[in-house]
C-alpha cells in the first residue's frame, strides 16, 4: 500500500508539470512560432516593405512615445499610491484602493468612450480644451492618456504587497535617529521594494506596448499620425495583408524579448553587486 502511494505521490508532480509545459507551449511558444513563420513566408523583401513602410515606422515611434510617457507618469504616480496606502491610515482608504483597481475592472474600450464623453465634442471640458487650443481626443495626447489609463495599476499594485510586509519599524528608528525623508527611502524602503519595483515597470511597458482597446477608440485610426503597432497590425488585417500583418506583430516580439533580456541582465547585473 506505502509502495502504491509512493507512485501517486510521484507521478502527481510530473503530471502537473507535462500539463504545464504542454499548455505553455500550445499558448504562448507556438502562437509565436507561427507569428515569426508567416512573417517570412514570402521572403525577407516582402518582410522589409512591411517592416520599413512609413506607416509601420510612424506606429513604431508612437508606440514607444506612448509606452514611455506612461511608464515614467505610473512610475510616480505608482509609487505615490502605494506609499500612501500602506505608510498612511485615513478615511476611505478602500475607496482609493478600488480606484487604483478601475483600470483592471473596466474594458479598455469602455474606457476609451468615457475619455471621450470626457474630452471630445460632446464632452464637458470641450469648451475649455478649445479654449487652450488642446486636443485630445483622436489625437497623439489621447493614445497616450489612453495608455496611461490601462497600465496605471501595474506598479502600484506590485509594490503595495512588498510595503505591507515591510512595516514601518526600520523607518521609525532611521526618522528618530535623525534620517531625512529622502534617506530613508534610499536606504531602507526602496531597497527592498527594488525587485517589485522593476518587475512592476516590466509589466507597464509590456502592457502599454500591447494596448489596444483604448487606444482604438480615442485615436480616430489617423493613419501616420495616431495608428500605434497593435492598430497598424489591424489595418494590416482589413486590408488582408496577412504577411504585413505577421511582420509588424513580430516588431512586438521583438520587442516583448529585449524588455525581458534587459530585466534579466539588470536583475543579474544588481544581484552580483549586491544590491
Amino acid at each position: 500500500m506505502a509502495k502504491v502511494n509512493q507512485k501517486e505521490s510521484k507521478a502527481v508532480p510530473v503530471i502537473l508539470i507535462t500539463m504545464s509545459i504542454l499548455f505553455l507551449f500550445i499558448m504562448l511558444i507556438v502562437p509565436l512560432i507561427v507569428v515569426i513563420t508567416e512573417a517570412f513566408r514570402e521572403g525577407i523583401s516582402v518582410y522589409k516593405k512591411a517592416v520599413f513602410d512609413t506607416y509601420t515606422i510612424k506606429a513604431l515611434f508612437l508606440t514607444l512615445k506612448a509606452t514611455a510617457t506612461a511608464v515614467a507618469v505610473n512610475t510616480v504616480f505608482g509609487l505615490f499610491a502605494a506609499w500612501t496606502v500602506t505608510k498612511y491610515h485615513f478615511k476611505k482608504k478602500k475607496l482609493l484602493t478600488t480606484l487604483i483597481d478601475i483600470p483592471f475592472a473596466i474594458s479598455p474600450v469602455i474606457a476609451g468612450l468615457i475619455f471621450i464623453l470626457t474630452f471630445g465634442r460632446i464632452g464637458w471640458t470641450h469648451g475649455i480644451l478649445t479654449a487652450l487650443d488642446i486636443k485630445v481626443v483622436f489625437a497623439v495626447p489621447g493614445v497616450i492618456l489612453g495608455t496611461v489609463f490601462v497600465t496605471f495599476p501595474f506598479i502600484s499594485r506590485e509594490i503595495i504587497p512588498v510595503l505591507n510586509a515591510q512595516g514601518k519599524d526600520q523607518e521609525e528608528a532611521a526618522a528618530i535617529m535623525g534620517a531625512s525623508a529622502f534617506r530613508i527611502f534610499r536606504k531602507i524602503t526602496f531597497p527592498q521594494i527594488k525587485w517589485a519595483f522593476l518587475y512592476g515597470i516590466v509589466l507597464c511597458t509590456a502592457r502599454a506596448m500591447g494596448e489596444f482597446g483604448a487606444v482604438s477608440v480615442l485615436s480616430g485610426h489617423l493613419r501616420g499620425k495616431t495608428i500605434t503597432l497593435p492598430l497598424q497590425v489591424e489595418i494590416f488585417f482589413s486590408e488582408f495583408n496577412f504577411t504585413a500583418a505577421f511582420g509588424v506583430s513580430s516588431l512586438l516580439v521583438i520587442l516583448a524579448v529585449i524588455i525581458l533580456i534587459i530585466r534579466n541582465v539588470l536583475e543579474y547585473k544588481m544581484k552580483k553587486a549586491g544590491v
